[in-house]
Parts: C-alpha cells; structure tokens; sequence
C-alpha cells in the first residue's frame, strides 16, 4: 500500500504479508495429507514481515497561509468579516456565524476574532475612572501570549483567578488599542488617545506598541504639543522624544510658550522649561507665559486667581525668568506693573537697569544664549550687470527639501549693485501650495556682494524628505547682485539641503542662477 498526499510528498510505502485463517487451514490440511513429515519447521507459518520506508524531503514544512493563500473573498465574505470586526470594535459581542473558523486561513486572522468577543472569554475588564467604565471581555491566553505582566497577572505564582478585574487609571480607548495589537497584530493610533495608549502599553509592558506611540507622537510633533509631550517624555522615559520636544521648543519657543499646551505642563517641566539656556524667545514672552501658567494652576488647585497665588503657585521658579534681560520698555510696561513682583524687587531691578553700581538681584540676570542660526549658501559665486538683476513686482522662488527637521528662521538675499539702498522683501515659504509662514519686511543694503537677511515672525518647521517652496517680491533698486554657479545639493553642517527649480519662479530664480542664495535655520 503506497500512502502519499495529494502533492506526491512525505511518502510512506507500507509492504506486508498476511496469512488469512481460511489459507493457514488448507496448507495445514494439505500438509497432513502428504503426512509423512514430522519436522517442526515445516508446520510453522510464515512470518508476519512488516517493512517501512519513508521517503523524506529537504523542504521547508509550509504553514497554513503558504498551503492555502489567501484569496480575495467574494462580496458576501468580505462584508461579513468586515460585519464581524466592527462588532466586536463596537463590543456588540456578537456570535460568529457557524464555522466562521472557515473564513480565515491564518491563525492570525481567526485569533483576530476574538478580539473583543465573549466568545470563550475566560475574564472581564472593567476599563476606566468610576462614572466613565467599560467592560470588555478577554481570554487569558491570548493576553498572556502578548504580555509579560498579563501572563504573570494569569499564570505566574501570585495569580489570582478572578473573572473581573479593574483597571481605573487606564481610558477605554486606549485599553482597546492595546487589545487590538495583542490580537490583531494590528497599531490603530489617533492623536487625542495615543499618549493613553503609551500609558496602557508602558504599564502592561507591550515594547513593540510603546515604541510605535513614540514614533506617532514625534512625526505629529509641533510648537503646539511640544510642551505637553516634553512633560508626558520624561514621566515615560523616552529620552529620543524629550530631545526631539526640547528641539521644537528651542527654535520655536515662543510659540510653545503661547500654546494652550503649555499651561497643561507639572511645575518640574515649568522649571526644566524656564531655566533652559538655549531658549530662543524675547524675555517678556518667557514672563507672560508663566503668568499665565500660573493662572491655569490656580484653578487647579481650586485657588482665587490672586497675584497673591499666582505667586505663591510659581513659588521659586519665578526667579527662573530672566526678568533683568528685558528690554527697558517690555520690563516697565510689562512685569513692573504685573503686581507679580514685590515693591523692593521692582525698585532694584530698575536701579539695575540705570545705576552705576547694581544692587543684588535673585533674579538671573545673565542673557540666554538661543541658538546660533545656521546658513545653507547655495551660490558659488555672485556677479552684477547692467541689465540685471532687475524686480518688477515679479517672484523669485525655489523649491528645497532637507534629510533632517529643521527650522527655518528666514531667508538671505542679495542687495542693491549700486550702492546703499533700501528694499522692502514679501518672503514666503510652502508646502504643497500651503503656506506655512510669511512675513514683509525691510532690509538695508549696503552696496556691497553680502547677502542680507530678512525674518519670519516665529520659525517654520521643516520636515525631512519633503520639498519645500521659497518665494520672496522684493521692491526696491532696480538693479542687484545675483548668485551664480548653483549646486543642487549642498551639506550644512549634519543638514544635507537639496534644491530644485520652481514653478513659482518668474523672474528667473532657478537653482544654478538668482535670487535666495541662504536658507537661515535652527537644527
């Protein structure tokens, strides 16, 4: 008999002889007829001979979704798996159909299944704050399978069989999203659940999902949430995303400072914040923001928004800000009159600002450094002529894309071929057609071959791998210097900065010739 699958592999070829009883009686018969033999060997059956011969293979043994590829499935499949998934996202706790095993070939998609199912669940969560719960099933090995904690909570010596258990300080949302990994293999992230949903995988210590979180909150990384995120970092310990936070607060802190964000941050992320040397806004945003912090956790702590508390709510990190730094103007229209500061600590700050010998301050009275902008030249050389270079309300534009994030501050510009003049510059930068940041301004130029440069209100942020537009009207002489001997590639410091010709460009700007010849950004 030659046993074989349907594909002619794992053979088995099995070669036996059987002495029936009905054949044993008539060769005894016969053997008794010629009757003369007594020898003993000669009455003896034959021997039962059993031989086994497997042939086997060198291939890989092949898994169920190798065997069986999955197939696109009809309409009336799809819907109902597509029904089943959103059934058991919405906890309807819904029965599969009979053999509903038959429409998944993997074991992943059949686990998939069970993923907020009552089907076999063998415990119960009860998820969130009193007032806010929801319940939802689980089964033991499934979690303890994805999960160090969940298998010692199940299996480990201190096990305890509970069929429900509490979990208050974790949100539904987030408790499903780590659910749906550990069943599904599958990260559905959203911006308002993500940090819960870090907390859940942090706490439950699933790494793959933690780290899946970080990645989701550093490309959604702004001046916004920069602040928020800076705090939540550091309670996570995910030293990449703090820096990545103090990287964006540092370009552009004046736009953390007045985000709503920011008086959401604990009072060690305010202090951590207020004495960072590489801060880069004006002093008096700096104070204006801890005013206002200091009112949010007024109502925090259920206090009168007084000067009083809002005082004794910054406590020390009020002599964090810089106050002796302001400008005069911003100090004596500002912070001399936000009745924050005692009547002796306003006086000598003014005696600071004028007298010869200055009183004692606690005060920080030294200058934040900020950062040191850096300039990508894009020209080899620089020329003038008498026909050019000439402006008529026309644009100079040209596209970029960088490998790394950055922020761009502003724009270096060519100045007047014959002699001091004044220009007045439209700068502007987009993506895609969106504008993320312009500005009109002034500049002076001398005369001279030296770019000049021209600012954005706040810094733009600048992501990796993305081509950007800079545009910019000038208005002024009619005659300038021009770059010439352009390079599409150039390497500023650890920043690669690549360019490319726009379409914008109608006053011929293009990347060997024109105007723009610096991008000036923080990294």
């Amino acid at each position: 008999i030659l046993m074989v699958d349907e594909k002619g592999k794992n053979m088995k070829c099995l070669t036996f002889f059987l002495m029936l009883p009905e054949t044993v009686k008539n060769r005894s018969k016969k053997s008794s007829k010629k009757g003369n033999s007594s020898n003993s060997s000669n009455s003896k059956l034959p021997p039962v001979c059993y031989e086994i011969i497997t042939l086997k293979t060198k291939k890989k043994k092949k898994m169920a979704a190798d065997i069986f590829p999955r197939k696109k499935p009809a309409n009336t499949n799809t819907t109902a798996v597509q029904q089943y998934h959103q059934q058991n996202l919405n906890n309807n706790n819904t029965i599969p159909a009979p053999n509903w095993q038959g429409l998944y070939p993997t074991i992943r998609e059949r686990n998939a299944v069970m993923f907020n199912n009552d089907l076999m669940a063998d415990v119960h969560f009860v998820v969130g704050p009193p007032g806010g719960t929801q319940r939802l099933p689980g089964h033991k090995y499934v979690l303890a399978v994805g999960s160090s904690v969940f298998h010692a909570m199940f299996y480990g010596e201190l096990a305890e069989d509970k069929d429900e258990i509490r979990i208050p300080d974790v949100e539904p949302a987030a408790f499903l999203a780590m659910l749906k990994y550990i069943y599904c293999d599958e990260i559905d992230l959203a911006a308002d659940t993500v940090l819960a949903t870090l907390y859940a995988a942090k706490k439950y210590i699933v790494p793959h999902l933690a780290r899946a979180c970080v990645n989701f909150l550093e490309t959604s990384l702004s001046a916004k949430n920069a602040c928020v995120l800076l705090s939540q970092s550091c309670l996570f310990e995910e030293p990449d995303l703090t820096q990545r936070c103090w990287e964006v607060i540092d370009a552009q802190a004046e736009l953390a400072l007045k985000s709503e964000g920011f008086c959401d941050i604990d009072f060690q992320t305010l202090e951590s914040i207020l004495q960072r040397e590489t801060l880069n806004a004006k002093e008096i945003v700096v104070f204006e923001a801890a005013l206002n912090w200091a009112e949010v956790e007024c109502q925090r702590q259920e206090l009168t928004a007084t000067i009083e508390n809002k005082r004794k709510v910054l406590g020390k990190a009020l002599y964090l800000i810089r106050i002796p730094t302001m400008a005069l103007d911003d100090f004596a229209n500002g912070a001399a009159q936000s009745g924050i500061l005692t009547l002796n600590e306003t006086n000598d700050i003014f005696l600071w600002y004028t007298a010869a010998k200055k009183p004692e301050l606690q005060f920080v009275s030294k200058p934040r450094k900020g950062l040191v902008p850096q300039r990508c030249h894009r020209f080899q050389s620089c020329a003038y002529r008498s026909n050019q270079w000439r402006y008529r309300g026309r644009c100079d534009s040209i596209q970029f894309a960088v490998d790394k994030r950055v922020f761009i501050a502003g724009f270096g510009l060519y100045g007047s071929s014959c002699g001091s003049a004044e220009y007045s510059a439209k700068i502007e930068l987009k993506r895609q057609g969106v504008i993320l940041g312009q500005n009109l301004s002034k500049y002076f130029s001398d005369g001279s071959s030296n770019t000049f440069p021209v600012w954005f209100e706040y810094p733009v942020q600048i992501e990796p791998d993305t081509f950007y537009t800079a545009s910019v009207i000038l208005d002024g002489n009619e005659l300038s210097y021009f770059g010439q001997e352009g390079m599409t590639e150039v390497q500023c410091g650890k920043v690669t900065v690549q360019f490319q010709c726009s379409s914008d460009s109608t006053n011929g700007t293009g990347v060997q010739g024109g105007q723009i010849p610096e991008l000036i950004f923080y990294a």
